[in-house]
Parts: C-alpha cells; structure tokens; sequence
C-alpha cells in the first residue's frame, strides 16, 4: 500500500517547480523570503496536499530532550 497518493506527489511537484521560477514564499500568507531549499519546497508541498485532505503521512515531531 502506498504511503501517498499520486496526486499529493502532483502538488509537491507543482511546489518544486514554484521554487524554481522563484514564485514560492515561505511562512504565514507568503510573507516570508523566497525559497532556495528543495528540502523546504518538498516539505510545503506535502504541507499544501496534507491541507487538500489527500493522502499524506502525519508530520514526524521532534523528540524532546530530558
């Protein structure tokens, strides 16, 4: 079974391809600065296609240190 579905691989690909014409902004209503990472332009798209209800792993949560 696979862990996303084909269209959430279509919006993380719609991000990427964001990224590269220097149109994608990160943070809250785009007020941010544009987006060099891949690593961040993956991470809005899985983040846009979680927010359409498609199928997408929950986010991982950092542990916390004791």
């Amino acid at each position: 079974m696979a862990k996303y579905s084909e269209s959430a691989g279509k919006d993380v690909e719609r991000a990427l391809k964001r990224r590269k014409a220097g149109k994608l902004t990160s943070g809250k209503g785009g007020k941010g600065g544009t987006v060099k990472s891949r690593k961040q332009a993956i991470a809005i798209g899985l983040s846009e296609a979680r927010a359409r209800g498609k199928k997408v792993p929950k986010r991982k949560t950092a542990k916390r240190k004791r």
